[in-house]
């Protein structure tokens, strides 16, 4: 096993005001690039080349970790002209790989934060002489995922998209976005047009005869689309709940970043990162929360499950809930945002303009 494919093309839309500056595999989680986490999990599984099917954004990736050395790791980059899906994207990249025609070939999700066992499922992959493997995880609630049934020795039977009544419940398996390619399987993905290898390529695989094998891994996993998941996802890197080798520092109720600033008696919990350059004011109070760098939380600021943006400024006395507070917003002093809200890039919210009580 030496090499796999990151699938970063994608605009993150959900996530925005998150993704308006950043690709959402840079967003920083825990610290750090979300990326880097996925990077250095490869890498300590025995992965040492991996292709970055780009689109969005594209340009920021190489300047951040140019060939991947610094993490013992050899990356290269492919750029998509016009969107390809994600089946266009893997066959775009397809002539860097280095893999013989029945070698496996590790692709990610570039989005998925998870504890999976990627040795497990090479290993699951070669020894049942699959085409495709792909990683399965248990939900309680697959209404809003695509459902993979298997029959008893792990075989998949169907792709079954998101189910609406309870009938068509017949599984709580779902795919999480790993999967493991026989290289000469990638070579017959169609080129030149978006392809969809959820909705495309597994079924059509299926209905050829293909060996399709699932592997139910139910350590965590996590979709960091929504500015909440992405939250609650940095927060259980920083409290280990997440595996990651990349994180910078140890695991615990909070990470400040060396070059932070946080006043004394400022109590960060569950989870919260300062990142570099930001600043936590007196009596602040950030509860499993992401500050990212140059960021400046006032004093006697409250922040719940919330994430503050690159230069962005949270006023005194300011109370935010399930917040995003895109790069450089100011929200001045005493103010109250509660779930849900999401304050655009460089807005400005003046002094004590919005509140939200709980009897409202």
């Amino acid at each position: 096993m030496t090499e796999a494919i990151l699938l970063v093309g994608g605009k993150g839309t959900r996530l925005r005001p998150l993704t308006v500056n950043t690709p959402k595999p840079m967003v920083p989680a825990a610290g750090v690039p979300f990326l880097t986490h996925q990077l250095a999990r490869a890498r300590a599984a025995g992965v040492d080349h991996i292709v970055l099917a780009t689109s969005y954004l594209a340009e920021v990736f190489e300047p951040y970790f140019g060939d991947g050395s610094r993490l013992g790791l050899h990356l290269e980059y492919v750029t998509e002209v016009e969107p390809l899906g994600t089946g266009g994207a893997i066959r775009n990249v397809a002539s860097r790989l280095r893999s013989g025609p029945d070698d496996p070939v590790l692709i990610f999700n570039g989005d998925i934060l998870t504890g999976l066992d990627i040795g497990a499922l090479v290993h699951e992959h070669e020894s049942t002489g699959a085409d495709v493997s792909l990683h399965l995880s248990r939900v309680e609630d697959p209404r809003a995922f695509g459902l993979v049934p298997t029959d008893g020795t792990g075989r998949v039977t169907a792709f079954l998209e998101k189910p609406q009544t309870p009938e068509e419940i017949v599984t709580d398996q779902i795919n999480a976005g790993a999967y493991v390619f026989r290289r000469s399987v990638i070579d017959t993905i169609p080129t030149g047009r978006p392809v969809s290898v959820e909705r495309e390529t597994f079924p059509g695989l299926l209905a050829d005869g293909a060996h399709l094998q699932g592997m139910v891994d139910s350590t965590y996993w996590l979709d960091l689309g929504t500015p909440q998941a992405f939250v609650r996802g940095s927060a259980d890197l920083v409290m280990g709940r997440a595996p990651s080798p990349a994180v910078p520092g140890r695991r615990g109720e909070r990470l400040v970043l060396p070059t932070a600033e946080v006043a004394p008696d400022a109590k960060l919990t569950a989870g919260t990162v300062v990142g570099e350059h930001a600043r936590v004011g007196e009596g602040a109070r950030v509860t499993g929360s992401a500050i990212l760098a140059g960021a400046v939380v006032e004093p006697g600021a409250v922040i719940t499950d919330s994430l503050i943006g690159r230069g962005a400024r949270v006023g005194a006395r300011t109370v935010l809930t399930g917040a995003v507070v895109g790069d450089g917003a100011q929200v001045g002093a005493d103010n109250e945002l509660r779930e849900g809200v999401r304050i655009w890039c460089d807005a400005t919210i003046p002094d004590a303009s919005i509140r939200f009580s709980s009897d409202q």
